[in-house]
């Protein structure tokens, strides 16, 4: 009985393999064995442009020696099984219609290549040809004069800076941002911070509208007298009504303030006037203010009364991801810092209608539970002045910074090409092999 049902079984199996064999389409053994043709045409046109046979010809006339060299080098790329044709089109545009104008062919065979065939194209541009790129001053559309102030101040210590000081990136930010201004000012000591603070320029400079950055991360620049003591909260042995006056100046002036990185205003520095003074970590030069100085910032830039906050207020939400808009501006200025980016010190949702702000966000809002986190942005008040707050962690990547103020002014790049007519031409190689399809 066992046997009988085993014969069974081979029968059918059997009787499957011939119905599918009847109606199975093989592929022929050209398309098994066969070589990926239009692959094979573009990594050849690439290799000779890498090569600099295919710019340094394709715009010569067609007598010219250089075409039987690319004949050549084009015969040598090639596998021995493989013909081809090579054209050389003219491109120019008129009244919004492109047309292409054949200039030149190459083959080694006679007659269409068959319908087996497979074709690349390759735009090629002329080696004569040169682009300049020039960016529109922020505040020129306007009819406003923004000036960029960057701190330098040599008499400062910078935290969650690790790897670089103060200086170092103010010297980055200054060969990033200055293209973008009209005027860029190192602000090289803390008493010179002093005097914009009190609304003196430095150089007869315009210091309405001016964007600051301070490039020590969680400590602030502070000079000595006025400040270190209007700035002093002696009930609560506190820097913070400091932080209250700089927000209350960015207001007043409507200056833009950026953090780089980590929780803004968490320390004040000055070498001289703190020069015993240690942030616990060994870091000379500076005091610890706590969560009370971003509050008292945020105080100040809202023209709310001053008062004594120390609850921290910012999270850590973790990685991040830009949004479109940032993807779309770091292409269009060319500024590339990695679209993901680690959060511990992003700012609640919450405040902006405590502090009438509006945000020009970086990255997407993470899913819950953390998607009332802000990672990073530049928060507008309603009545002027705002607050740039990259809340990630160290190191600092200022190119994040970068592309945060270019969110937020939007300046136009004017991208001129010389020499432009005749310029581009567009190559076409058509690949097939011996023998037909």
């Amino acid at each position: 009985m066992r046997t009988v049902e085993v014969l069974f079984v081979i029968i059918i199996i059997f009787g499957a393999f011939i119905v599918a064999t009847q109606f199975a389409v093989l592929p022929s053994p050209r398309q098994i064995f066969g070589t990926n043709l239009r692959e094979l045409a573009v990594s050849t046109l690439q290799t000779l442009d890498a090569a600099g046979n295919l710019t340094r010809t394709v715009f010569k006339s067609p007598s010219d020696p250089a075409w039987e060299i690319l004949k050549n080098a084009l015969s040598t790329s090639l596998p021995p099984n493989i013909v081809y044709n090579l054209s050389v089109f003219e491109i120019s545009s008129s009244g919004g219609v492109v047309t292409y104008r054949l200039v030149a062919s190459i083959s080694d065979t006679e007659g269409d290549l068959g319908a087996g065939s497979e074709a690349a194209s390759y735009l090629v541009t002329s080696p004569n040809v040169t682009f300049s790129i020039t960016p529109e001053k922020i505040g020129e559309k306007s009819g406003k004069n923004i000036t960029l102030y960057i701190l330098n101040c040599n008499d400062a210590n910078g935290w969650w800076i690790t790897g670089y000081t103060g200086q170092t990136l103010a010297a980055d930010l200054y060969n990033l941002l200055s293209p973008y201004f009209k005027t860029t000012i190192l602000v090289n000591s803390t008493s010179q911070l002093g005097l914009l603070l009190n609304g003196t320029a430095l150089r007869g400079e315009t210091l309405q509208d001016a964007v600051l950055i301070n490039t020590f991360g969680e400590a602030v620049p502070i000079p000595a007298g006025y400040y270190t003591t209007q700035g002093y909260d002696s009930s609560r042995s506190s820097y913070a009504k400091y932080a209250y006056i700089l927000g209350q100046r960015v207001h007043q002036y409507n200056w833009t303030w950026v953090s780089i990185v980590g929780y803004p205003f968490y320390y004040v520095t000055n070498t001289i006037t703190f020069a015993s003074t240690q942030n616990d970590w060994g870091i000379y030069g500076m005091k610890s203010v706590g969560a009370a100085g971003l509050n008292a910032f945020l105080q100040g830039l809202d023209s709310q009364s001053y008062s004594y906050n120390s609850q921290w207020i910012t999270g850590s939400p973790g990685v991040v991801q830009f949004n479109l808009d940032a993807s779309y501006y770091s292409n269009y200025y060319g500024v590339y810092p990695s679209p993901y980016q680690t959060a511990t010190r992003a700012l609640p949702t919450s405040i902006l209608s405590t502090y009438h702000l509006t945000a020009t966000e970086i990255f997407n809002r993470p899913p819950s539970p953390n998607q009332n986190w802000i990672a990073a942005a530049t928060y507008r008040h309603t009545g002027g002045g705002a607050l740039t707050a990259i809340g990630l962690t160290r190191i600092p990547d200022i190119r994040v910074t970068a592309l945060g103020l270019l969110m937020y002014y939007c300046p136009t790049i004017y991208r001129s090409e010389f020499g432009a007519s005749g310029t581009s031409r567009l190559v076409t190689l058509q690949l097939s092999q011996q023998g037909g399809a």
